[in-house]
């Protein structure tokens, strides 16, 4: 057993490792976080979504912005999408569940916003069309998926795909890059 965990944990180490190997990819980090300060500083809101457990991880990272992260500062304007389970169900059964973020995009985004999406395939229908309506609308994309990036890779602004197949080793990748990008913005804005 002791034999196996060790092996998941040398499993996500090897994937973070590769993070640190790829050069291009710390600057990919360090254009997400200029896009979000901007955003922020310019009174736009950043918009998070996601499925299962990566709507886990959407809730999470709009908490470190709309909450704290390591000060005690005013809220920053971020919310994830999936918080209203009301409209979640409505629209879902109104509609379909591919246009539940979508909808919402319509409704609360303007220029100059930005929806981060999470999906470890690239491929989550829902999280596909809300990037489809934020090029209608100018709002700009970041797209957290795994190695390929799916369908999401030529509808991102920016894309920070993992150097993995593993969804499990993908979302712990995930949450470390959203936590950098969270303690860098928030230097970045209020020191």
């Amino acid at each position: 057993m002791n034999h196996k965990i060790n092996d998941i944990i040398n499993a996500s180490i090897e994937v973070k490792s590769q993070l640190i190997k790829d050069a291009t990819f710390s600057v990919k980090i360090e254009k997400a976080i200029t896009i979000i300060t901007e955003a922020f500083q310019k009174g736009n809101s950043v918009y998070f979504a996601g499925n299962g457990g990566s709507a886990a991880d959407a809730q999470h990272l709009a908490a470190e912005f709309s909450g704290r992260f390591y000060k005690d500062r005013k809220a920053l304007p971020s919310e994830a999408l999936h918080c209203n389970t009301s409209y979640l169900t409505a629209v879902a059964n109104d509609y379909s569940y591919d246009v539940i973020y979508a909808r919402l995009i319509e409704g609360l985004a303007k220029p100059g916003d930005v929806l981060v999406g999470f999906s470890t395939s690239g491929n989550s229908g829902n999280i596909v069309k809300a990037f489809e309506k934020c090029k209608e609308l100018k709002v700009t994309t970041i797209g957290f998926t795994g190695s390929t990036g799916g369908k999401m890779k030529e509808l991102s602004d920016l894309l920070l795909n993992v150097p993995s197949n593993d969804t499990p080793r993908i979302q712990e990748s995930h949450i470390l890059i959203g936590h950098i990008i969270c303690e860098l913005v928030e230097k970045n804005i209020f020191g």
